[in-house]
């Protein structure tokens, strides 16, 4: 029997609230930006529910995008799901939301390096590389960043380029628009693979993903030295 699925991504201005059953996407809803994830997501849960006929309680499991993000949405998104799994017993399974947007890049073409970067204010991305030379996740200069993603010759992609669009050079390989941000179907794929090894998390233990600003320049030139 299909796995029944639900899946919330809240990291971004607009969030996507989606049912899957196994590995196809049977309904999806998307929030309007100008409105609080808090007030939408449970109207929005039930009447993709009500639309397959299903509950709460048939769900097998709920699937959230845990960051990096908008810290508010994160936070109503992370907890929304650890109450969801608590209350019905199902598997809770919280995906990076960094290694989706990986993913989508990844499927565009031959990509021996993602680099995956979102704003992180005062002139700074959320930055991390995925592929062949994989980097942890950090926080550091734009500039410092495009230093490293030119000499490594990486593909970028992430809601950062649509942030920093102006300040990014012609030479920069980019994925393709559709593939900045997450989407229900990568979250899927990912959290299905980590299903099918068994795994699950723990709804009291799960928190979002965030990155303080006290990762140090230096350690992102120790890990990403210019060819």
């Amino acid at each position: 029997m299909q796995p029944r699925l639900l899946i919330l991504e809240t990291s971004q201005r607009v969030a996507k609230v989606a049912l899957a059953l196994g590995d196809a996407i049977v309904g999806e809803q998307t929030l309007d930006e100008q409105r609080r994830h808090a007030r939408d997501l449970t109207p929005a849960v039930q009447t993709l529910l009500q639309s397959q006929g299903w509950k709460a309680r048939d769900l097998n499991g709920v699937i959230v995008s845990r960051g990096p993000g908008s810290y508010t949405g994160l936070r109503v998104g992370v907890m929304s799901a650890k109450m969801l799994a608590y209350a019905t017993g199902c598997t809770l399974l919280a995906i990076d939301t960094f290694a989706a947007i990986a993913l989508q890049a990844s499927e565009t073409g031959a990509v021996r390096n993602v680099d995956v970067i979102a704003d992180a204010q005062q002139g700074k991305v959320y930055a991390q590389r995925f592929g062949a030379h994989p980097e942890p996740l950090l926080i550091v200069p734009l500039e410092m960043w495009l230093e490293s993603a030119l000499a490594w010759n990486v593909v970028a992609t992430g809601p950062g380029l649509e942030t920093f669009a102006a300040k990014l050079p012609a030479a920069l390989k980019k994925a393709p628009e559709i593939a900045w941000y997450p989407q229900s179907a990568s979250l899927l794929r990912l959290a299905l693979e980590r299903m099918s090894r068994g795994e699950r998390d723990d709804s009291f233990a799960v928190e979002p993903l965030y990155l303080r600003a006290s990762s140090a320049e230096t350690k992102w030139h120790t890990l990403h030295p210019a060819k």
